[in-house]
């Protein structure tokens, strides 16, 4: 059934991070149903690539932001107007990772993981805004973590990114709710992705994780897809500063080995 209250049809739609994992389902996501996407990232050739894939009847638009600096973000988010005259919905996904403990952390590695994760997700989030405060309208959806929630141990600077990105969700939603602007989030569960792939090969960890999810299983970035849509449409317009945990149920509380009932 066809229901125009979940359509995307013909949005423009920006999505950072777009050429791989989460963003490139949702991308793909947005593109099948026939919304004009544009995707960024650091590396031309995999977007261009990634484009090429993804495309539906609208051809996938490929540009090169790093959203570590501030004046790609701007020059990005002007080029996308002067195509397209709007944004509809954007979607902040780029993010990175450094698994480590604490006391080994370096200075870089801390501005790494936070300059993209949480200052680059907020200068796209204000670049994108103004243009969509001109127009009294629009979408933004923050791609957040099981870290908004609470940290897992040895990612602390990407804990507090996607704490800080929580933070961000809600008070831009709080500025912009009167003034015609939805911002939301989605935090994932545990998701398979290439990047993801060698620490959930390790059978420990995939057992940890299927017996901690009460689906039974790791995520994939397609299961991000339904709620981004849901989000950019017309059925959630009464939906604002949310973060939507997308994890298969793992936050909804701890399996434990106890015992079971004897039969």
């Amino acid at each position: 059934m066809n229901d125009a209250l979940f359509s995307v049809a013909g949005q423009v739609v920006l999505v950072s991070g777009g050429s791989r994992g989460i963003g490139r389902a949702i991308a793909e996501g947005f593109a099948q149903r026939e919304a004009q996407v544009i995707i960024t990232g650091r590396d031309i050739e995999v977007l261009e690539r990634t484009a090429e894939q993804i495309s539906g009847t609208i051809p996938v638009v490929p540009m090169v932001c790093d959203v570590a600096n501030g004046d790609q973000i701007r020059e990005t988010v002007d080029s996308v107007i002067q195509q397209f005259d709007r944004i509809d919905t954007l979607v902040n996904v780029a993010g990175v990772n450094r698994r480590m403990p604490t006391e080994d952390l370096t200075e870089e590695d801390y501005d790494f993981v936070m300059n993209i994760n949480l200052r680059g997700a907020f200068l796209m989030s204000q670049a994108v805004g103004r243009k969509m405060l001109e127009r009294g309208k629009g979408n933004q959806i923050n791609i957040a973590s099981l870290n908004t929630d609470r940290p897992l141990k040895h990612v602390l600077p990407y804990a507090a990114s996607k704490a800080g990105m929580g933070q961000m969700t809600k008070g831009l939603a709080l500025e912009w709710g009167s003034r015609g602007i939805r911002v939301n989030g989605i935090a994932p569960g545990f998701i398979l992705t290439d990047l993801t792939q060698k620490l959930w090969s390790d059978e420990t960890m995939k057992q940890w994780g299927n017996t901690n999810t009460p689906q039974g299983r790791l995520g994939t970035p397609e299961d991000m897809v339904g709620t981004a849509i849901f989000l950019a449409s017309e059925a959630s317009s009464f939906l604002t500063g949310q973060t939507i945990y997308v994890d298969g149920g793992f936050t909804a509380g701890w399996s434990w080995p106890i015992p079971e009932k004897s039969q």
